[in-house]
């Protein structure tokens, strides 16, 4: 009996198991959306060994650690408020290499007034699982 507890105290312990892998690359953009309207941008890159960022009033950003990437993202979305992002398209470019675009609609924070921009989201393919490579927003 105190083996059995014991057992289940440490596998309280444990980490959880990793999400499982996106499968598609659908599921992939359909998971970069949700967290992207969670704003958590650290679970956005991870898992990525690099990240391009373009985004508006910044120079374009090559080839970032991930850390770097969420950094950035998180300073540019800290001071909006999502109202919606719609996918409005997903589309393989190889085997290993697919894009996603959604249309976002947010309002600045304090204010009332909707904005829309483009967000533009390169992924590959590697180790089985679908990772953020490239990330462009377009206003």
């Amino acid at each position: 009996m105190r083996s059995h507890r014991l057992a289940l105290v440490v596998l309280a312990l444990l980490p959880p198991p990793p999400l499982a892998a996106q499968t598609t690359l659908e599921e992939a953009a359909g998971r970069a959306r949700q967290l992207w309207l969670a704003h958590d941008v650290a679970a956005l890159v991870a898992g990525s060994d690099t990240v391009r960022l373009q985004l508006p009033g910044v120079a374009y950003f090559a080839a970032l650690a991930p850390g770097q990437a969420a950094r950035l993202l998180d300073r540019y979305l800290e001071a909006s408020r999502e109202i919606g992002l719609d996918l409005q398209g997903v589309r393989p470019a190889g085997p290993d290499q697919g894009y996603a675009e959604g249309r976002r609609r947010y309002a600045v924070e304090g204010t009332s007034e909707e904005r829309e921009e483009m967000v533009y989201w390169e992924f590959r393919l590697s180790g089985g699982k679908w990772r953020l490579r490239e990330v462009r927003i377009v206003p």
